[in-house]
């Protein structure tokens, strides 16, 4: 089964972003981390893919995404990463990182999120 984990999503695109997820990827595993502690278990235990939020909400230290990939991407290499996010800049600043090509909210519903989803997946 496909495990994918939205970090740092609020409550109201939290559940959009998975209804997308679920339109694509129908067997996804998809789980929340609000805080440091849901995201470390996570990738310890193994994820498929993680979709950060631009903005952090109040579980975690770093305010940024971006920010908190780069962190990730220490501790563990090898785990796939997006940024959801509608700027540019933000979506550049998450590859420099070491990020797949994200997606924004104004996308969903539409097929780039398909797109990028399979291609992070595949």
């Amino acid at each position: 089964m496909t495990k994918i984990a939205l970090v740092g999503h609020c409550g109201v695109d939290g559940p959009r972003i998975e209804a997308q997820i679920h339109s694509i990827v129908n067997a996804a595993d998809v789980c929340s981390c609000n805080d440091a502690d849901a995201l470390n278990r996570v990738c310890d235990e193994g994820v498929d893919l993680l979709l950060f939020n631009r903005e952090l909400g109040f579980g975690f230290d770093d305010e940024q995404g971006v920010d908190l990939m780069a962190e990730v991407r220490e501790s563990h290499p090898d785990v796939k990463m997006m940024l959801i996010s509608d700027y540019p800049d933000a979506q550049a600043a998450a590859r420099e990182v070491g990020a797949l090509p994200g997606f924004g909210k104004a996308d969903l519903g539409t097929s780039k999120v398909e797109k990028a989803l399979r291609a992070a997946l595949s």
